[in-house]
């Protein structure tokens, strides 16, 4: 077995040493060193970096100014009668006064509501008339039912439907939002004394009639409820 002389065992201990103090100085490799720089790889990575990143400039919605209503406000309207017709302007107003307001959906409800008047009114249901009519109209309604029961007479009705329902007008009055209505309906409608004779009305033919209602409702109140105001029966 061979042996190492003075100076081969004196070199080893050196690198030995030296090893060690190597290691302390740069440490050991823990998976999270950064890899070596390439310029090269670099230089291609900021590149697509630049092209990716979106200007330094974000556009911002045009502030509305005090007053003035969103793009989308009148949309409704302007799609439901001509802009800058009477009309449209008359809906706008009560747009304004009244967000809610739509005026498809006001001539949906209208029609629901022409229809229970009418047969309200054969039947003599005073307490639905009520909820549907303002004082006035209602007054007028309750007299004419109050003497066709003085004279037991008795109105035969079915309703047959609307063919039409067009708005015709459109304001506001004071606080108070006014539409009206050209409708034309079918109706079978008869009236007979108290022996059942036929005084009025044909109980076997639609008839076609043409009313002209208004509605209206108070912007100021919480109740959403429209009320027939004024009547009109076309000839």
């Amino acid at each position: 077995m061979g042996f190492f002389d003075f100076g081969t065992i004196f070199f080893l201990i050196a690198a030995v040493v030296i090893f060690f103090q190597l290691r302390n100085v740069l440490g050991r490799r823990t998976g999270s060193e950064r890899p070596p720089f390439d310029p090269y790889t670099a230089a291609r990575t900021g590149d697509k970096d630049a092209a990716q990143k979106p200007e330094n400039v974000v556009s911002l919605p045009r502030k509305r100014q005090p007053g003035e209503p969103a793009a989308d406000t009148y949309a409704a309207i302007d799609a439901f009668a001509k802009p800058d017709s009477d009309l449209n302007k008359g809906l706008r107003t009560i747009k304004d006064n009244d967000p809610s307001f739509d005026p498809k959906g006001f001539v949906d409800g209208a029609k629901m509501t022409y229809e229970m008047i009418v047969m309200a009114y054969a039947d003599g249901d005073r307490k639905t008339l009520k909820n549907l009519l303002s004082r006035e109209v209602y007054d007028g309604f309750v007299a004419a039912i109050g003497e066709r029961e003085a004279k037991s007479e008795k109105i035969q009705s079915s309703f047959v439907g609307i063919n039409r329902a067009d708005i015709v007008s459109a304001e506001m009055k004071g606080g108070e939002a006014h539409v009206t209505l050209r409708i034309i309906s079918e109706l079978i409608s008869a009236t007979r004394d108290k022996a059942g004779a036929v005084i009025d009305g044909d109980p076997e033919t639609v008839a076609e009639v043409k009313d002209v209602w208004t509605f209206a409702r108070d912007t100021r109140s919480r109740d959403p409820n429209w009320k027939l105001v004024a009547t009109e029966e076309e000839d």
